[in-house]
């Protein structure tokens, strides 16, 4: 049987109203097409849930399943090897990391539900293993080896972090992005976490005035500052991510933006134009691995380095195109060093004349000339933010 087969056997009539059991059988479902096929999370889930016929409750459930099984991924392959003799086949291990999620994480659900409907919702073949095992790990305490087993990361990306930010500040961003993120709407009902508002005000944006977003997808930074009354050109280079700058200024009524593909180290604008200019570059997320569940494991310990050069190239050619006097404001959802302090050194040695603005307050925590905003700081994203005047 495919992946896609079984994709289509779990949210099959037959399976949609037996309590509990429906919904994770589609939770193992997208499990599958993660893991099988490479799909991402959030994709994966949107569609299966798109398919099925669960009601609120039930889709809410499968994304939790989902979201906190792909993030501890690690922790509960670790709580589940203490009783197996050899690795299980792909299906048992997807079923028993979605059983021991909820025996470990989650403190709402009994133990003897969880089992019963993982047990019930696994193929047939396998439900003896996921039962035994199953009842062996909510028997026994919950040890880790390491802490980077306990938090559920690579060891690199604890490394890391602990070596730029301490190994205390550095684990409790790491904790709090295991944790579901919260979600928040602005007043126009357009939902953007916290932390990419406030990098948006930041910007400073004024009604009158000519904004550059020039890394713009999916358009959330674009269409806040269009709401602070400017007038905003929203760029991309990725053809395939235009279409969601467009969604995101229609699903707010605003046509104060002007959705452009272009490439920002190479953007096709007269220098001098903008008033203000936003680069929200792209970078490695280790500030929003809570939001991006599978993005902790698709990432490899090269990704700061490389993406460094093209946010400061980014920096650069942004700084053309501001006006004298104007501003530019940098921006990553990362928590490296590299990618923060790093590529400001840059700019300070390359483009003397942007010079650093006061950075904001808290929650935001000063580094450098700049500021970080940490997870644990407001329940937010993870930030780097850095802003400069042009000088006249």
């Amino acid at each position: 049987m495919t992946t896609h087969d079984w994709v289509a056997e779990l949210t099959s009539p037959g399976e949609r109203g037996r309590t509990g059991v429906a919904a994770r059988r589609v939770a193992l479902g997208v499990l599958a097409r993660v893991e099988d096929d490479g799909a991402y999370a959030n994709l994966a889930l949107r569609a299966a849930l798109d398919r099925s016929e669960l009601d609120q409750a039930d889709r809410n459930l499968v994304t939790d399943l989902v979201a906190g099984t792909v993030r501890r991924r690690r922790s509960v392959d670790a709580l589940i090897d203490r009783f197996l003799d050899s690795p299980p086949p792909p299906a048992a291990r997807r079923a028993l990391r979605l059983g021991t999620y909820q025996l470990v994480y989650r403190d709402d659900l009994p133990d003897y539900a969880v089992v019963s409907t993982t047990v019930e919702a696994s193929p047939s073949r396998f439900r003896g293993l996921v039962n035994a095992v199953l009842r062996r790990v909510a028997a026994a305490p919950v040890e880790f080896s390491s802490p980077a087993e306990e938090l559920s990361y690579p060891d690199w990306i604890l490394h890391r972090l602990e070596a730029d930010l301490g190994v205390d500040v550095a684990r409790a961003a790491l904790a709090t992005m295991d944790d579901a993120p919260r979600v928040h709407r602005r007043e126009d009902g357009y939902t953007q976490d916290l932390a990419s508002q406030w990098v948006a005000a930041a910007v400073g944006a004024r009604p009158g005035e000519l904004v550059l977003d020039l890394c713009a997808a999916p358009g959330g930074k674009a269409t806040a500052l269009a709401a602070a009354g400017a007038t905003v050109v929203a760029a991309e280079v990725n053809w395939s991510r235009v279409g969601l700058v467009v969604s995101a200024a229609r699903s707010v009524g605003l046509d104060r933006t002007l959705v452009v593909a272009a490439d920002g180290l190479r953007p096709p604008f007269r220098p001098g134009v903008f008033d203000r200019v936003l680069v929200d570059a792209p970078c490695s997320g280790l500030g929003v691995l809570g939001r991006r569940s599978d993005a902790r494991w698709r990432l490899d310990e090269g990704v700061p380095e490389r993406l460094a050069g093209l946010q400061s190239a980014l920096v650069v050619a942004a700084a053309d195109l501001v006006r004298p006097g104007g501003s530019l404001v940098y921006s990553v959802c990362t928590l490296t060093s590299v990618e923060s302090v790093g590529v400001d050194e840059r700019t300070a040695r390359s483009r003397p004349d942007l010079i650093p603005l006061d950075p904001p307050g808290e929650p935001w925590t000063p580094i450098g000339r700049g500021a970080l905003l940490l997870p644990q700081a407001a329940g937010t994203d993870g930030m780097a933010l850095f802003r400069y005047r042009r000088r006249p």
